[in-house]
């Protein structure tokens, strides 16, 4: 990986935190109790806790991907193997980094 394509992609990861940030602060949003004495039916309810599920579990999605993303952009300029693919040692193509940084491994053997 050359200087610049690290530069870009540690630009990238930055932007990917911010946006999934904001994405948990909405989810926390969404995430609220259902009040039992708001009157809104019973169906419309169900719904509203349906929702609510949903919403818990995109928020958990979305921090375990946080987590990710931030340990990979401390590991971009300490590791010397950072792309690298864990399962066959091959340079991890760019491109697949600029859409998941959080990769350790190549379409390949991440496919197996």
């Amino acid at each position: 990986m050359t200087e610049a394509e690290r530069k870009e992609l540690k630009k990238n990861m930055q932007e990917q935190i911010e946006v999934l940030r904001e994405d948990i602060r909405a989810h926390k949003e969404s995430s609220r109790p259902v009040e039992p004495d708001v009157a809104i039916g019973r169906l419309t309810r169900m719904d509203a806790i349906g929702a609510k599920h949903i919403s818990e579990a995109s928020l958990a999605a979305a921090n375990n991907r946080l987590i990710r993303l931030e340990r990979a952009l401390r590991r971009i300029d300490t590791d010397e193997d950072f792309g690298i693919c864990t399962g066959c040692d091959a340079p991890i193509p760019v491109r697949r980094l600029m859409l998941l940084p959080e990769s350790t491994r190549c379409v390949r053997c991440a496919e197996d």
